[in-house]
C-alpha cells in the first residue's frame, strides 16, 4: 500500500488526508497540539463561515494578486463541493443575509467531530502531539514526540499544511520558515493579515470609544477604490472587515513611506453638496453634536472621531465640515502584532510550486493552506481556499503517485 504523511491537522491537512485515504493510500497525520483543528473550531465560535455565495467571478477576485493561482482550484472544488461535503457529514449549510455560508448549527464543533469519525472510518491515523522538526540527511522527516525524543519517518509522499503564524497557541507559529529557506525554497517573510491596524488616538477619545462601531461608512486607503461597510473602533487602532480587505494596500503605504492614511466618509449614501446643504441649517442655539446629529444624523462616535481628526475644535463652516465628513483622515502607524491576525500573508513563492502543488525542488512533497504566499479577506473565502488546496495536494500526491508507479519506481 501507497503511503503518505501529512503535516499539520488543519482544514487543508486534513482535507488532503481524506482525499488520499480515499484513494487507498495509507495515511498518517502529524499534529504538534494535543487535538488537530484548534483554529478552524476557534474559527467556529462566531458562526463558522465556511465559504460565501457570491458568483464564482467575483469570488475568485478576493484572492487578489494570487488570483491566477487559485481561481483553478477554487473551480476544482469550490463553494458548491464544499457545501455539499458538510451536508454529507450531517451538517446542511445555509446562505446569510450577506451571501456568507455557515451550517446550519452555526458552530464548528458538530461538523468537524463527523469529520474526525469519517476519518478514522477511512483509516487515517492522527498522531497527536508530534512536531515535524525538519529533514534528515537522507530526506526522511524528523517527528519529535512530546518528551522530545526525535525519529525518523519516511513516506511514498509527504503533504505539508502547517499554517501561517497567526493565533501560534494554537498550532500554526511559522517556525518552518526556517527550515524550508534552508532546502533553498523562497519564502515571502510571514505578515499580519485581517488584522487591525494602530492609531495614536487621544487618551479622551480612547476611552470614550474604544469598542464602538461605526455603520455603513466608507475607507479609502491610499488613492483606491472606496469600501462601504463597518468598522471598529478599539482603545488602540480601528479593526473590522473593511480594514481587513484593504490589509495588502495598508502594508504596502507602510513599508513604502512609512504612514498610511485611511479617509473614513462617514455619509457615503450622501454627496458632498448634500452634506453641505444639510449642515447649512444650523439652528443658532444647536451645539455642534446637536447640530451634526439633527443635520446629518452623525453618533455620538462619528462627531468624537471629527473631534479627534481636527485637533479638538470643529470647523464652523458647513463647507469645510462636509468635506472633513466625506474624508476623515485617520493616520495608521502600524499593524497589530501577527499572533493577534486571523490570517497571515507571505509563505513559500508561488514560483516554488507547480500547478499541483508540488514543490519543485523536492519531487513528492507538496504544501497547501496558509503557508503559501497568498491572503484573502474573512467571508469564507480564507477556508474555501485552504479546502480548494488540500484537494488540489492531494489530487497531485495521487498523480506523482500514479506516474512513478507506472514508471516502475514504486512498489504496487
Amino acid at each position: 500500500m501507497r503511503t503518505a504523511r501529512v503535516i499539520g491537522g488543519g482544514p487543508a491537512g486534513l482535507m488532503a488526508a481524506e482525499v488520499l485515504a480515499r484513494a487507498g493510500v495509507a495515511i498518517t497525520v502529524h499534529e504538534r497540539m494535543p487535538s488537530p483543528g484548534r483554529k478552524f473550531l476557534l474559527a467556529g465560535h462566531g458562526g463558522l463561515n465556511l465559504t460565501h455565495s457570491e458568483d464564482r467571478d467575483r469570488f475568485v477576485t478576493r484572492y487578489g494578486a494570487s488570483t491566477d493561482r487559485i481561481a483553478p482550484m477554487v473551480e476544482g472544488f469550490g463553494p458548491d463541493d464544499l457545501r455539499e461535503w458538510a451536508a454529507d457529514l450531517g451538517e446542511p449549510t445555509f446562505v446569510g443575509t450577506s451571501g456568507r455560508v455557515f451550517p446550519q448549527a452555526l458552530r464548528a464543533t458538530p461538523l468537524f467531530r463527523a469529520w474526525l469519525t469519517r476519518l478514522a472510518e477511512l483509516g487515517v491515523q492522527i498522531e497527536r502531539r508530534t512536531t515535524w522538526t525538519g529533514w534528515a540527511g537522507n530526506g526522511s522527516l524528523l517527528i519529535t514526540d512530546e518528551d522530545g525524543e526525535t525519529r525518523e519517518v519516511s513516506s511514498d509522499v509527504t503533504v505539508f499544511a502547517l499554517g501561517g503564524a497567526s493565533w501560534p497557541h494554537l498550532g500554526a507559529d511559522g517556525t518552518w520558515v526556517g527550515q524550508f529557506a534552508e532546502r533553498g525554497i523562497d519564502v515571502t517573510p510571514l505578515e499580519a493579515a485581517n488584522v487591525g491596524v494602530r492609531v495614536a488616538w487621544s487618551e479622551v477619545f480612547a476611552n470614550r470609544f474604544a469598542g464602538t462601531p461605526l455603520k455603513n461608512v466608507s475607507v479609502t486607503v491610499a488613492g483606491g477604490e472606496p469600501r462601504r461597510g463597518e468598522i471598529m473602533l478599539t482603545a488602540s487602532g480601528v479593526e473590522g472587515g473593511l480594514i481587513y480587505a484593504r490589509g495588502a494596500s495598508i502594508r504596502a503605504a507602510l513599508a513604502t513611506t512609512g504612514r498610511c492614511v485611511l479617509e473614513v466618509d462617514l455619509r457615503p449614501e450622501l454627496s458632498l453638496e448634500d452634506v453641505a446643504r444639510r449642515l447649512g441649517k444650523r439652528r443658532p442655539k444647536d451645539s455642534a453634536s446637536n447640530w451634526l446629529r439633527r443635520a446629518i444624523g452623525l453618533d455620538p462616535a462619528s462627531a468624537g472621531l471629527l473631534r479627534e481628526a481636527s485637533g479638538g475644535t470643529l470647523p464652523h463652516d458647513a463647507a469645510a465640515i462636509a468635506a472633513l465628513i466625506k474624508a476623515v483622515p485617520i493616520e495608521v502607524t502600524g499593524t497589530m502584532p501577527i499572533d493577534r491576525a486571523i490570517s497571515t500573508a507571505g509563505g513559500i513563492a508561488w514560483s516554488e510550486v507547480d500547478e499541483h502543488l508540488m514543490l519543485r525542488r523536492l519531487p513528492g512533497t507538496f504544501v497547501a493552506g496558509e503557508m503559501l504566499d497568498w491572503e484573502a479577506p474573512t467571508g469564507g473565502y480564507l477556508l474555501q481556499a485552504s479546502f480548494s488546496m488540500g484537494v488540489v495536494a492531494a489530487q497531485g500526491a495521487l498523480a506523482w503517485l500514479a506516474d512513478d508507479a507506472a514508471k516502475g519506481s514504486l512498489s504496487p
